[in-house]
């Protein structure tokens, strides 16, 4: 049964013509409203991952649940569709379970809060916004459990509940969910940092409707969604044909020794009506990093970088929606089965990226991005903190890394970005202190972006030195199979994590590993893939080489892949470069579209020289008892 809304005046909004300047303003207005989401959140939160990085994500939508500013397009209308209970003024609802939202939220860290905006006794809109929380209970601290093979196993489940009721708090439900997570302080805070953003929204979507009047506020967000319906029409018949085009990349492994597992997705065009089918994805893993894909945030996902890639000018909000099928295969990695494991989903996430710049690139490929934007490494410090004569003091640090930005047509990739461009560092000093470690090194790593005329955006090599005995965890992708690149670009480097121990041994560790011990003194170098190279890399400015050299982004060795030699001052030596660079282009065959380095079974054959880790088994698929497929 569908949700229930309670309204006290029935009378509807009635549809009126909105004037270009007053479209404007409004449009305007909730724009800067979505910013003041943001501001209040950062301002009242207390955990790093929200207050300094900014793991979080606005939305306001029309009466219908239709998203007209946000960044990770609305869950409302599959929402609205489950929530078999009523919604009236003074309510506020609560929830993180995926499986409750269709996948709204793809894991359970995820806190979302909903708040229906009512005027006069009529729903004007609303406002939601949810939030990584860095502990929800569960086997390990941080709540991502490599090794989970169900999402019990990762921590507190919370169903749509109303947190306010009629305009009264839930106090008993918070001490209860309160009472599952090792940080109840952050956790409480970063929940009213979510419900003071809802709020502020509100109070906005009033004025605006008080100062233009509701019919005017409600017309006008129609036409904001009618507007974005047609800009995206038109860009769809010019980008994507009626041929069918496929691309597939793949996560490295599940942590558990197996992989890689395949992410495949066919598009063309029927009509005026795009259809991105899955079929082809590899079933549901038994460990965790399964990605529950919502059609609506996939249908974002298309749409934002279809924007940003062919016309930024276009306001993003739902208006398009129609105009996108989206298929995913039941049981498959993007659609698995309750109760699988949810919380790694953050690498799958990632790839749909990086597969959909594959697939739009086909067409046209002046247009294409190479490979990069991949994952989202996490880094988990936990334990008990005895220093200065302090009482035994737990703390737990959850970081999210960057990596390198792939090559673009208009040119290099940032070094360093993260894979959300919203996101913003934890500054070294907060790091500091407020946690037992002091960070010894920030810097890019040279040559990991994959050469080209535009250069793939270098990783990061951070270096962290423990300060107190603890537990770490690390969950990263693309260190096995490379980020690839395109129109003539190399591939990226891969990712690579090395402790060493302050008893002077050096061990490389996976990336996807949890329960690492380590000691006081003890180094981690926490080392991030970068983006792969887009365009010939024999047509770089070799005078932009030779600086990058100087900079520290590129080596002298790493050089040669542009075909640029320097002398031993530092500069380059052009008729060295000229005789390399043709000697290069008489061996070299016909410069591919897509360079994705050795194959599967190579990459096998070399991982252990290549990487000082064992290759991923590759998954095999079984039954589970209730009919369900998973790897194993």
């Amino acid at each position: 049964m569908p949700a229930q809304i309670i309204e006290t005046n029935d009378t509807p909004f009635a549809k009126v013509a909105i004037d270009p300047v007053t479209l404007d303003i409004i449009e305007n207005a909730l724009r800067n409203a979505r910013i003041e989401m943001d501001a209040t959140l950062v301002r009242t939160a207390m955990s790093p991952g929200i207050r300094e990085q900014g793991d979080a994500f606005p939305l306001i939508a029309d009466p219908a649940g239709k998203m007209i500013v946000g960044q990770f397009g609305s869950f409302i209308d599959g929402f609205l569709k489950g929530y078999d209970n009523t919604l009236e003024d003074g309510d506020m609802i609560f929830l993180s379970d995926p499986y409750s939202c269709e996948g709204a939220v793809s894991h359970s860290n995820d806190w979302l809060v909903l708040l229906p905006v009512f005027k006069d006794g009529r729903l004007m809109a609303y406002t939601a916004m949810f939030g990584h929380q860095s502990d929800i209970g569960g086997s390990v601290p941080g709540s991502m459990p490599i090794g989970a093979s169900s999402i019990f196993e990762e921590g507190v489940r919370i169903p749509p509940v109303k947190i306010w009721k009629k305009g009264v708090y839930n106090e008993d439900l918070m001490r209860l969910v309160m009472h599952q997570t090792r940080k109840p302080d952050w956790c409480q805070a970063d929940l009213n940092a979510l419900i003071a953003s809802c709020r502020v929204a509100s109070k906005r979507v009033i004025e605006m409707a008080e100062r233009f009047g509701d019919d005017v506020y409600v017309s006008a967000t129609q036409e904001l969604l009618a507007r974005n319906h047609r800009a995206m029409k038109a860009l769809l018949s010019q980008a994507i044909g009626e041929k069918p085009v496929s691309f597939e990349d793949y996560l490295c492994d599940d942590g558990k020794g197996f992989g890689p597992y395949k992410i495949k997705c066919t598009m063309w065009r029927e009509g005026e009506k795009v259809v991105l089918d899955f079929d082809g994805t590899d079933p549901q893993s038994a460990a965790s990093i399964n990605f529950l894909l919502n059609e609506n945030m996939f249908k974002m996902f298309f749409g934002i970088y279809m924007i940003m890639v062919f016309d930024p000018q276009v306001l993003l909000n739902d208006g398009f929606y129609d105009l996108i099928e989206v298929r995913i295969p039941e049981g498959s990695l993007l659609k698995p089965k309750f109760p699988a494991a949810l919380s790694g989903r953050t690498h799958a996430l990632g790839r749909i990226f990086d597969i959909l710049g594959g697939l739009l690139g086909q067409k046209t490929p002046e247009f294409l991005n190479a490979a990069g934007f991949s994952s989202s490494p996490h880094l988990f410090y936990s334990g008990w903190d005895k220093r200065n004569g302090k009482e035994r003091e737990w703390f737990q640090l959850f970081q999210i890394g960057f990596g390198g930005i792939p090559g673009r047509p208009m040119g290099d990739g940032p070094d360093g970005h993260s894979l959300w461009p919203g996101f913003t560092n934890v500054p070294n000093e907060f790091l500091e202190r407020y946690f037992p470690l002091r960070i010894e090194r920030y810097s890019t790593e040279p040559d990991s972006g994959g050469a080209g005329l535009h250069r793939g955006g270098n990783g990061i090599h951070m270096t962290y030195c423990f300060l107190a005995d603890g537990d770490v965890a690390i969950h990263d992708d693309r260190w096995f199979v490379p980020p690839w690149g395109v129109n003539g670009g190399h591939p990226g480097m891969r990712a690579k994590k090395v402790l060493e121990r302050a008893d002077g041994t050096t061990e490389i560790v996976g990336n996807k590993v949890e329960d690492v011990p380590v000691k006081k003194g003890d180094l981690l170098h926490f080392i991030t893939w970068g983006g792969g190279g887009w365009g010939d890399p024999l047509e770089r400015d070799p005078k932009l080489v030779g600086l990058e050299i100087r900079q520290g982004l590129v080596t002298v060795e790493g050089a040669r892949a542009y075909g640029v030699v320097v002398d031993e001052d530092g500069s380059v030596d052009k008729s060295a470069t000229d005789v390399l660079r043709t000697q290069i282009k008489s061996q070299r065959g016909e410069l591919p579209l897509f360079d994705y380095g050795p194959g599967i079974d190579q990459l096998r054959a070399n991982c252990e020289a290549e990487t000082g880790l064992p290759a991923p088994r590759q998954p095999e698929w079984h039954a589970w008892e209730d009919g369900r497929e998973a790897a194993e």
